[in-house]
């Protein structure tokens, strides 16, 4: 997972250099406070940018950030910054911006007769923003102190949210087995994909066949040796069924690789014998979102394409289906044939047969429960007429004793913050579709700014 690069970009005002240099001791220092605190959060990176003042100043910095490949800029006003001096060269920028509203002190008195020079940064922001807006400049705000609040965590899930913005649109989706016939919610058709910037590639007979023969023995070996170290392998799989089931999976990740996809998708109805691979390739599903790639079941290019943009921010992510309620525990179950990301996973991943009465050909999979903790539900649901909506709801996976589903399937258990009937209303009224991402922590604010700045509808349930 590669770092989220933030372009960090002081504002300041020359009237002050002139008038008052001394300023510039206390003015630089909480800069380089602001910038560091944003650099010890997990998976970010800061590129900081001088102190601007003028519009030369700002041309040079932002055409810095663009050249550097920054996800996104994050401005801080340091005192009172005339506008002017910003405007041009913060509209024109196809940057991302996100608008961090803070100040050294928490608590604003009359005590320190400097506290006015060093506090009063929000008209400068004031000033700004009017410009950004009559400019039709898209940005993000975020206020609070940068202490006392949670402002810089909410300011780095903006830049995660730009950063899942820019891989959803740059997805690469490879199709293994077609479309799950008469499955229509995430079915949306190739035009979209392209306007969504999603790029497809489908796994032909003989391309799988032509895989299957370039896999070696000795890579067959090394997974085996692997996997017995992460997962807990049922001693009585037959050995050359296994090493066969290795051997499709390992030629499913080569395809993975040579196409440099950053998600895939498997429909079961269409792998059986005459298709060329060994099995479904549930195995590997789950290892591939070890590693970071994203999936879906059934041919769903979308959700794939969701849950690789999310793994570019996150290592915990799943593809899920919700299934079965219960009612009177106000729990939802959510399953599927044989994929989850066993990151994720609350006990050593089994790994053993799967019995596919759907189909003819049995293969190998991984199973487990997932782990306990906060988590968000995320979907990308199809409108029609080109327009997607993203819906998210803040759930808590649950530890659930129940044997007979922890020891032989793919399964979980979340809480939604009201009653499930009620959840479940809202979620298809809104049309959520029976695919999802499911993601460890609270990410509705990311999930947000990818939805704007997609341009696709938000909903929070």
């Amino acid at each position: 997972m590669e770092k989220v690069k933030i372009g960090f970009l002081p504002l300041y005002v020359k009237l002050y250099d002139d008038g008052a240099p001394n300023m510039r001791v206390r003015i630089d220092a909480f800069a380089d406070k602001i910038a560091t605190i944003l650099s010890e959060k997990p998976g970010v990176e800061v590129i900081k940018g001088d102190i601007c003042r003028l519009e030369s100043e700002f041309e040079k910095t932002v055409s810095g950030f663009e050249e550097s490949g920054v996800d996104c800029i994050v401005t801080l006003h340091l005192a009172y910054s005339p506008s002017l001096q910003s405007e041009k060269i913060l509209a024109g920028t196809k940057l991302p911006i996100i608008i961090l509203d803070t100040t050294p002190n928490f608590a604003f008195t009359d005590d320190d007769d400097l506290s006015i020079s060093y506090n009063h940064g929000i008209h400068g922001v004031q000033d700004m923003c009017n410009l950004l807006v009559r400019n039709n400049k898209q940005f993000f705000i975020e206020a609070g102190h940068y202490e006392k609040s949670d402002v810089l965590d909410r300011v780095v899930k903006r830049a995660f949210g730009f950063r899942v913005s820019n891989r959803l649109y740059g997805a690469k989706v490879g199709r293994i087995g077609g479309e799950f016939a008469g499955m229509g919610d995430f079915c949306v058709g190739d035009g979209v994909f392209e306007k969504l910037g999603i790029k497809t590639i489908e796994m032909s007979r003989d391309t799988a066949k032509a895989y299957m023969r370039k896999v070696s023995e000795e890579e067959i070996d090394a997974q085996i040796a692997s996997d017995k170290g992460k997962y807990a392998v049922d001693p009585d799989i037959d050995k050359v069924f296994l090493r066969n089931g290795i051997r499709g999976d390992l030629a499913v990740r080569h395809w993975i690789e040579d196409n440099a996809l950053t998600a895939f998708t498997a429909n079961f109805l269409g792998i059986k014998k005459d298709f060329g691979l060994s099995g479904m390739p549930f195995a590997e599903a789950n290892r591939a979102m070890e590693r970071g790639i994203g999936y879906a079941g059934e041919g769903d290019i979308l959700t794939a394409a969701l849950v690789g943009a999310l793994m570019s921010v996150s290592k915990e992510v799943s593809f899920v289906e919700m299934f079965c309620p219960d009612w009177k525990n106000n729990l939802v179950f959510i399953s599927h044939m044989g994929e989850m990301n066993t990151l994720l996973a609350a006990e050593k991943p089994k790994y053993t047969v799967k019995p596919m009465k759907y189909s003819d050909i049995d293969t190998t999979w991984l199973c487990g429960t997932y782990k306990a903790g906060g988590a968000t539900l995320i979907d990308l649901a199809p409108l029609g007429a080109d327009r997607f909506r993203v819906i998210t709801s803040k759930v808590e996976m649950k530890e659930m004793d129940c044997e007979k589903y922890r020891k032989n399937s793919t399964c979980g258990w979340f809480e939604p913050k009201k009653n499930i009937g009620t959840f479940l209303e809202d979620y298809s009224k809104l049309g959520g579709t029976h695919h999802l991402a499911l993601v460890y922590g609270d990410m509705r604010k990311l999930a947000e700014t990818f939805a704007a700045v997609r341009g696709f509808e938000y909903y929070e349930i």
